[in-house]
């Protein structure tokens, strides 16, 4: 479009420079006769009367349907056929004022150019009656012609910072530090490509519908998003892919795709993830139902530890789930009831130590899952991971289970999971510490019940020396007790106090 504009400039400069070559050698082209001194028309174009009109006459001149061109009608029509040939016209008769100063020996040329041109027609090109250079004229003129029928049929431009294609629908606008949505971009556009920029939000309504109806793939990667607000992708009718992956995201309106949810089917978040808070916006978004026609849904790269429970129950049409390279330790609370579609679920690149009987029920009742990634984890080898060998044994859906190896303990290093029998387990090492809390309490309650039952027993059995032990320590404590209570009246007694000093002298 670019080349076909500067073609048109110049050839609209070289149309203006034959334009004024032909007022220049006008006199010529009409055969050597002079131009009247005053005439209707301006200087420098040529003009046409009327049949039967005098020179004088009220009716104004006819103009030639083109400026630039020189008429190439008959100058007098019929008026001058009718006329004798003679060298000058008298005055009062009808005729060509041009002619009237003509020279006589210019009259036969006249009229052979008049039969070789019909009345009232423009020739263009090469041939007989056309003039030398006319082709270019005609070009120009068709080219610039072009260009404004095309100008107007087209009222959508693409912006001068993105590229685009109206072929191929689309849009591209990388590493041109945008900071906000260009409200301009084409109609027709159905992949567009944001990624690169420095879009700090999305507000809402940041894609309006009506310039936008066929847009199905939208690509926001890599354009350091902090917040997707309420309603910024509502209004895309026809949205399918959307691609956020890349953004340190801290805000996630649940409501991003409005109330009534999307058409969408493949939503990507690699590393967009990295808030806990926005996880929980997802969460919360997949669970209302918002995207429930979703198919793909990719979540590596996020370095999640635990997936909020029943994050998933609501994606009925799920077909692939991606939650490799992350820190998953577990799936206890991860529920895939419901996920009849699931067809893939990658789970290598985490730091998964086992996996429970509850777990691989799930996987055993999917029945369209095909493919499980399980590699780079860091498998227990204890007691526990018996299950996990069983059922890598007999199911087809674990890619690369051959490769699946131990990382604890020491002595089970690299050791293929798939070869490991029962006497190569140490199942002295506790495994699950809550439980065997659990059963040590219970232990010490039994030997503390057992204790007290025979100390009792004890007590039971010697009951009669215990008893006349009991006595005897009775006696003491009363002779004890009398032998202060004899010394206590003696010294109560002044009388009995003397007889003691004299007795004692």
């Amino acid at each position: 479009m670019e080349r076909l504009r500067s073609a048109a400039s110049g050839a609209a400069g070289r149309v203006g420079r034959r334009r004024r070559e032909l007022e220049a050698g006008e006199n010529l082209f009409l055969g050597g006769f002079p131009r009247a001194a005053s005439g209707p028309g301006p200087p420098g174009r040529a003009t046409c009367r009327r049949r039967g009109t005098r020179a004088s006459g009220a009716a104004p001149p006819r103009r030639c349907p083109l400026p630039f061109l020189p008429c190439r009608r008959s100058r007098c029509g019929k008026a001058e056929r009718s006329q004798p040939r003679r060298g000058s016209a008298s005055p009062g008769r009808r005729g060509c004022p041009e002619r009237a100063s003509a020279p006589a020996g210019a009259a036969p040329r006249l009229a052979a150019q008049s039969r070789r041109r019909p009345e009232g027609k423009v020739v263009c090109g090469a041939g007989p009656g056309a003039m030398p250079g006319r082709g270019a004229l005609c070009l120009g003129l068709l080219l610039h012609v072009l260009l404004g029928c095309r100008s107007a049929q087209q009222p959508d431009s693409c912006l001068s910072l993105c590229e685009c294609s109206e072929p191929a629908k689309t849009v591209k606008c990388v590493n041109r530090n945008l900071t906000a949505v260009p409200p301009d971009l084409p109609s027709y556009v159905r992949n567009l490509f944001i990624t690169g920029n420095r879009l700090a939000r999305l507000p809402a309504g940041a894609f309006p519908a009506q310039r936008l109806p066929d847009l199905s793939a939208l690509n926001l990667s890599g354009n350091h998003l902090r917040a997707v607000e309420a309603g910024a992708l509502a209004a895309l009718p026809a949205l399918r892919q959307l691609d956020l992956s890349g953004n340190p995201l801290v805000s996630l309106s649940p409501q991003a795709f409005g109330e009534g949810g999307s058409p969408l089917e493949e939503l990507a978040l690699r590393g967009a993830l990295r808030d806990h808070s926005v996880l929980l916006s997802l969460a919360t978004m997949l669970q209302s139902g918002a995207l429930r026609n979703l198919s793909r849904l990719e979540l590596a790269d996020n370095g999640l530890l635990l997936v909020p429970a029943s994050m998933f129950t609501a994606l009925l049409a799920l077909r692939q789930l991606d939650l490799s390279n992350s820190s998953l330790v577990g799936l206890r609370n991860v529920s895939f009831q419901g996920l009849g579609g699931l067809q893939s679920l990658n789970l290598s690149d985490n730091s998964l130590g086992v996996l429970r009987n509850g777990t691989l029920a799930q996987f055993r009742s999917l029945p369209a899952l095909r493919r499980v990634g399980l590699g780079r984890n860091a498998w227990v080898c204890d007691c526990a991971v018996e299950d996990l060998v069983a059922w890598l044994k007999e199911s087809d859906q674990v890619e690369g289970k051959e490769a699946l190896t131990c990382a604890y303990p020491d002595k089970m290093l690299g050791k293929a999971l798939l070869k490991i029998n029962g006497s190569d387990l140490n199942c002295s090492v506790p495994v699950d510490l809550p439980s065997q809390l659990q059963t040590s309490y219970v232990f010490l309650g039994i030997v503390l019940a057992l204790i007290g039952a025979i100390f009792l027993l004890v007590l039971y059995l010697n009951r009669k020396g215990i008893k006349k032990w009991m006595h005897n320590i009775r006696d003491a404590c009363r002779d004890h007790m009398e032998g202060y209570h004899y010394r206590y009246e003696i010294n109560a007694d002044p009388r009995l106090t003397n007889l003691s000093s004299n007795s004692d002298v």
